[in-house]
């Protein structure tokens, strides 16, 4: 796979340079690890911020949800556009350095508001990156080994997640909270040059063998036919429901075990750093993989295997939420934090495979859109709020129930999967007759 080589050309179509997709595909899964470091390292710091701001449950959830997400979600879509038309090299790039410097920029707050600010640029920067990453990725893969591919990138945020919650408890508790930011936000400004210079551009279409010779179709051409894809629905659906359930409770897993298991964060950090990065980044893996292979007896695998992994994990998040013996409960929030992300490969390579190539970008940021939006802007908020209302009754314990409330939409997502998979075969060909029909001359 990483061997493979395809000719690159410069805008005039001159060949230029050889590019590597194995090497461009590792540099793309470091962009999302550092993605994942800036944006989720607060997770960890949460509770000191708290203590330091006097923060509600509401307010924790608002910072670590909408203020990221809404910008994040909502510049996504015109910069995909730009990527769909334009170098996305160069966009990625751009948008790594900035969201690196507003991760910086979190260490120098001194209110709740400055903090929410600096939150709002980091989401602005992280717009750019995942769409034209996916798109990328896609033009350099083909469809039989899309999947995988999709989820090498897609363990860059296992590993974000890994350094995260490991150096971010650690440092956090020996140096504030503050020189936790300093360190997230500097590898991402290292990064970015070397983008720059050592990667390059792919040929739309050329894992494919496809000519670009479409007209780009307007915002408005390409959502509707988008959202006409029954199986495209379904799987942003489902996406969004995995995202409001796992950016909802990771944003509180740390302050319910300093809450109900008296952990301390270097402690949290380290657990989690193992459970995420190396337990969710090998199950991230192991879903493209598996999704590839059992893909090539029937395409709807690429659907069964996120539901089928949602359904397993369930029964052990009560074991995690009510276990009183701190081992048990650690023990429950292993199988289901390990597979909380391995949606993320096939549905990105089924999303790339519904979209023309003009569209790639705009497809992968409309699911960005919805996930981010609702998922990372309300999950967070949505279980801060729950806590604080179930507070008065439950007291510390509100959380644990609040939390246990998130697990719901993670079952709703395994049915959007599901029943995606009935139509996906028909509409995945439906996409290449779109691309065929708007490449056709007109008639005279």
């Amino acid at each position: 796979m990483a061997g493979r080589s395809s000719l690159l050309r410069d805008g005039t179509g001159r060949a230029r340079t050889r590019l590597r997709p194995g090497y461009t595909l590792v540099v793309l899964a470091l962009v999302y690890v550092v993605a994942y470091l800036d944006r989720q390292i607060l997770a960890i710091l949460l509770p000191p911020i708290k203590q330091e701001f006097a923060l509600s449950d509401t307010e924790l959830g608002l910072l670590a949800g909408p203020t990221f997400a809404l910008f994040y979600a909502t510049l996504g879509v015109p910069l995909a556009r730009l990527a769909d038309r334009f170098n996305r090299r160069n966009i990625i790039a751009a948008a790594l350095a900035l969201f690196s410097l507003a991760t910086l920029a979190c260490a120098a707050a001194r209110s709740f508001v400055q903090l929410l600010l600096a939150r709002v640029a980091a989401g602005v920067g992280e717009a750019g990156t995942g769409p034209a990453a996916q798109a990328m990725i896609s033009d350099l893969y083909p469809p039989e080994a899309r999947a995988r591919a999709q989820a090498i990138y897609a363990t860059g945020l296992n590993l974000g997640l890994m350094l995260a919650f490991f150096f971010g408890g650690m440092i956090a508790e020996t140096h504030g909270w503050r020189a936790a930011f300093l360190v997230a936000g500097a590898p991402g400004l290292a990064l970015a040059p070397l983008i720059l210079i050592g990667l390059a551009e792919p040929k739309r279409g050329a894992s494919e063998a496809r000519a670009d010779a479409s007209a780009m179709p307007t915002s408005l051409q390409g959502a509707k036919f988008l959202w006409s894809q029954r199986a495209y629905r379904l799987i942003v659906s489902g996406t969004v429901m995995s995202a409001f359930a796992g950016y909802g409770i990771l944003a509180f897993v740390p302050s319910f075990l300093v809450r109900s298991h008296n952990l301390a964060l270097t402690d949290i950090g380290s657990f989690l750093a193992v459970v995420l990065g190396i337990g969710g980044g090998l199950a991230t893996f192991l879903a493209g993989v598996m999704a590839d292979r059992l893909a090539k007896r029937d395409i709807r695998w690429n659907m069964y295997v996120p539901a089928l992994a949602v359904l397993f994990s369930l029964p052990f998040w009560p074991v995690f939420f009510f276990a009183s013996e701190t081992a048990i409960a650690l023990l429950g929030a292993i199988v289901p934090a390990s597979l909380a992300s391995v949606y993320i490969g096939p549905c990105a390579a089924m999303l790339q495979g519904l979209a023309p190539l003009r569209l790639r970008a705009f497809a992968a940021s409309l699911q960005l859109f919805f996930a981010n939006l609702i998922g990372l802007g309300l999950g967070p908020l949505a279980i801060g709020l729950a806590s604080d209302l179930l507070r008065p009754q439950l007291g510390e314990a509100s959380l644990r129930y609040a939390l246990l409330i998130g697990v719901i939409p993670a079952l709703l997502s395994a049915l959007c999967y599901w029943r995606a998979a009935a139509t996906l075969g028909y509409e995945l060909a439906r996409a290449k007759s779109f691309e065929a029909a708007a490449a056709a001359p007109a008639p005279s």
